[in-house]
């Protein structure tokens, strides 16, 4: 028998009718479609062809329900007797089980089967008298036809260990076994668009180990230049879907069982999975907890009836973090939180095993005073979610559910795949919450006087630029500046020590903050130095401030050694005017400091009026 001339050209890909998948089908030169088409069969099966006159090749030649189908679709190409090797992919029955059968048929003595050793060592188990079973790898990966070159491509674990591609550089098509096959009953023959993906998709996610094993398989093809992907199930993708598959299936999630002990439905798993995996990208893009949970809680409905959400979580100093709608998933500290919730934080995992089978159920849901307005419903459900350092319930989820619920084995597993992403949330949470309170107190150790409390040069800088802005642009809206000076410090210092000076330091600071309201700005500016900025207060209630700080630091009562000694203290006011710079108002203050301090301390001076006697 001659061999036929091939070439390259690939035929443009057109959906067959009904009746036309009745016959062989050319989807490439000398290559062809000879399967059984199932109707309503989500799990349509591929057998190929490659026409080769008497070194013809069947691919996948299927089980014992397609292939009198087959059969009579190869002999519309060629004799049966020109098929000298048979290529099986793997060993399922939907690819092998025809075997036993064709080892009568096929009578001619240099026929051979073609597949892995790990393959071949479960197809000897059917039996077969004639035909040999030859391993792809013993024949270095490549099979000579006579002026025609195929390619085998080891893709490990896809589906099993020892699975493998074929390339045919011919027509650039690729006869991909289980990969790149895809699981629907409305599947056409020829994938039109990129929503074929969904197809490819919903098969992968279950069939296919792990994204990691199927990103190494895919860089295993994808150097070759294929324009034709020919799958064992599904549709046959062409040229200009190849890449576009080729990337999504990159970044997709496989293994899907994991997901489950029980639960075999691979539709509910494939939901789960997309879920999980929304979830997850959420929490990548999302740094507003607010915006992570109201997007969990949107993911979460179509499989729980859940209709709202709040976390406890416990911090590593003990306090306890409330987010919830009520504070917009903010982050307050809280002292009393439901007892429900309560009693679960900090138990270890082991300990909840023992007296939990699953999430827990809570009728009706537990009443809160964090949220007394709150509408009661009949059931909430409180999910524990567990620290990764040290397997305690660091938080728990209480899910507000518009009806009841049954947690059976599908539901316990869902809830439990559901921890993970907020378990991932609430703790990145409380490590910004804990970060946020680190950096206010950074903050308030470089604005704060260490030893008095009051603010430092720093702070009155920074927050007296902005409030002369305010009062440029309203001069109504008064500042004071009110200079205060300890009389005779020094002779303090000198007489009973530092630390007792630093004593009477915290003493008039105790004072100046007692005397003020909180938008007022306290200053201290070095040793027995402080000023202090009245905010928006009319002049007679600068003298009254002024005036009350003076005398309550005289009537300071001291310890031994110090419990004889009096302590005053002299006072500077000056007025700012709109559009002065703050520098000169101080300079203005210190010069009726100066002025009370002498003609006699213990006295308020206003600069440029008459001093108040003590």
């Amino acid at each position: 028998m001659s061999i036929p001339q091939t070439s390259s050209r690939i035929l443009p890909p057109r959906e067959p009718d009904t009746p036309a998948l009745e016959h062989a089908i050319l989807v490439a030169d000398h290559v062809w479609w000879v399967g059984h088409h199932f109707d309503d069969d989500p799990f349509q099966c591929h057998p190929y062809l490659i026409e080769h006159g008497d070194q013809s090749v069947l691919l996948d030649p299927g089980s014992v329900l397609t292939f009198p189908t087959t059969l009579r679709k190869i002999q519309e190409v060629v004799p049966l007797s020109a098929i000298r090797y048979i290529i099986c992919h793997h060993q399922d029955p939907d690819i092998t089980g025809i075997l036993p059968h064709l080892d009568t048929l096929i009578t001619r003595d240099d026929a051979v089967i073609l597949s892995h050793w790990r393959a071949n060592a479960l197809i000897k188990h059917l039996g077969l008298q004639h035909l040999p079973l030859v391993c792809v790898e013993e024949m270095g990966w490549q099979l000579d036809l006579g002026g025609r070159l195929l390619q085998f491509v080891f893709t490990p674990y896809l589906h099993f260990s020892g699975a493998f591609c074929t390339f045919d550089p011919a027509t650039g098509t690729l006869f991909s076994s289980d990969l790149f096959g895809g699981l629907s009953k409305d599947t056409p023959l020829f994938a039109q668009d990129e929503r074929a993906f969904e197809a490819i998709q919903f098969f992968h996610e279950h069939y296919m180990p792990s994204q990691e094993i199927l990103r190494h398989g895919l860089a295993n093809l994808e150097t070759l230049p294929i324009r034709l992907i020919a799958p064992q199930h599904g549709s046959l993708i062409p040229e200009h879907l190849v890449a576009f598959v080729f990337d999504r299936l990159k970044n997709l999630d496989c293994g899907l069982f994991l997901l489950t002990r029980t639960n075999s439905n691979f539709q509910r798993l494939s939901n789960l999975n997309r879920m999980l995996r929304e979830m997850m990208q959420t929490l990548m893009v999302q740094r507003d907890f607010s915006e992570v949970a109201n997007r969990i809680l949107e993911l979460a409905k179509p499989l729980i009836p859940v209709i709202g959400l709040e976390f406890y979580a416990q911090t590593e100093s003990g306090d306890t973090l409330y987010l919830a709608p009520e504070n917009n998933y903010r982050g307050t500290l809280v002292a009393t939180i439901p007892a429900e919730c309560r009693v679960f934080l900090g138990m270890s995992r082991h300990h909840w095993q023992q007296d939990h089978v699953g999430p827990y159920l809570v009728a009706p849901y537990p009443g809160s005073s964090l949220a007394p307005s709150r509408e009661p419903i009949e059931q909430g459900l409180i999910l524990p979610l567990f620290s990764p350092q040290n397997d305690l319930v660091q938080a728990v989820v209480l899910f507000r559910l518009a009806e009841k619920l049954v947690i059976d084995d599908e539901m316990a597993n869902i809830l439990t795949q559901l921890s993970i992403p907020l378990g991932v949330a609430v703790e990145r949470e409380i490590i910004l919450h804990l970060m946020d309170l680190e950096k206010k107190k950074a903050y308030e150790r470089s604005i704060r006087d260490p030893l008095t409390g009051l603010f430092t040069r720093y702070y009155m800088q920074e927050a007296m630029t902005r409030l002369c802005r305010v009062h440029d642009r309203d001069p109504h809206a008064s500042i004071a500046l009110l200079a205060f000076d300890i009389d005779h410090f020094k002779s303090v210092n000198d007489t009973y020590g530092h630390a007792m000076g630093d004593v009477t330091l915290k003493k008039v600071a105790n004072i100046l903050i007692d005397s003020i309201r909180s938008v007022d700005v306290p200053v201290r500016l070095g040793g027995e130095e402080f000023v202090i900025f009245l905010i928006g207060a009319p002049e007679h209630v600068c003298l009254t401030v002024a005036e009350r700080i003076r005398v309550r630091v005289s009537q300071l009562i001291f310890e031994v050694p110090m419990h004889e000694r009096t302590i005053t203290i002299s006072c500077g006011i000056a007025y700012r005017h709109a559009g002065e710079a703050i520098a000169h108002t101080m300079e203005r203050a210190d010069l009726a400091l100066y002025q009370a301090k002498t003609t006699g301390r213990n006295k308020v001076v206003v600069h440029d009026k008459a001093a108040l006697s003590s």
